[in-house]
């Protein structure tokens, strides 16, 4: 039970990463908020499985790229917790399409909510940090430093939250808050659902050392180890878990 007593948001985590993440939150002892957008049922869900499991949890709506929606998720976590300690900021949108097929409602819908997105949380979690810190978990990609065919936005993004990771911990260091990024590879998940189908798929598992497709299962323990006490004398860092990639994977 290495985060009880501990309160922490996951962001996202109707489905897929997110998900994952927040049961391993809850089973080390955490009361998890399982924050969503628009999956009501897939978050309703997730709570039913913590608390079936014996954890605590609470599904809590807010589109994370609306500041007024970020501000009323934070009031609503502290009115009920009355603490914060550990944000999961993983909320994010994935479409991958070639830059002659760019448009700026992409551009800005990718950018507003994986990169404004995680910059509202972490402005909103830093007012409510106890005087102990807490720590910030940023769900990146490997396609930040990899990127596929057709994903520069996307990548882009994700470049742009590991820079910030770094920046964020050389800010927020004095106050004892940690702030590390998880470089996640290829995760079956509801989002990737059908993208490593057929000979782009099996070209991926021949890339990969330990020879599978990640599961949120896999990503989640480092969620743990980074917001726990066994992780306290980490921070800016990125975390590859990916089973070995490196490069795209073939």
């Amino acid at each position: 039970m290495k985060l009880k007593q501990k309160v922490a948001l996951v962001t996202g985590a109707s489905s897929g990463i997110g998900a994952g993440i927040a049961k391993a939150l809850a089973a080390e002892g955490a009361t998890v908020v399982v924050n969503y957008a628009t999956s009501k049922s897939g978050a309703d869900a997730i709570v039913a499985s913590i608390e079936g499991a014996g954890g605590k949890a609470v599904a809590v709506q807010a589109d994370m790229s609306n500041s007024a929606d970020v501000v009323r998720l934070f009031d609503r976590l502290m009115a009920d917790h009355g603490r914060l300690d550990v944000l999961v900021n993983n909320a994010g949108v994935a479409v991958f399409q070639m830059v002659v097929d760019l448009t700026e409602e992409a551009f800005h819908k990718h950018f507003n909510v994986n990169v404004l997105g995680y910059l509202l949380a972490t402005r909103e979690a830093v007012k409510h940090f106890g005087k102990d810190g807490g720590s910030i978990i940023n769900i990146s990609s490997i396609l930040s430093t990899d990127p596929y065919l057709a994903s520069s936005v996307y990548a882009a993004t994700k470049g742009a939250v590991d820079t910030m990771t770094f920046a964020l911990a050389r800010e927020l260091g004095p106050r004892r808050i940690r702030v590390n990024s998880i470089l996640p590879g290829h995760t079956n998940t509801p989002a990737t659902d059908g993208n490593f189908a057929g000979d782009f798929g099996a070209k991926l598992v021949a890339g990969t050392p330990l020879g599978r497709f990640g599961e949120p299962e896999d990503i989640a323990p480092v969620a743990v180890f980074l917001a726990s006490q066994d992780s306290h004398w980490v921070t800016g860092e990125s975390i590859r878990a990916a089973g070995g990639v490196r490069g795209v994977g073939y």
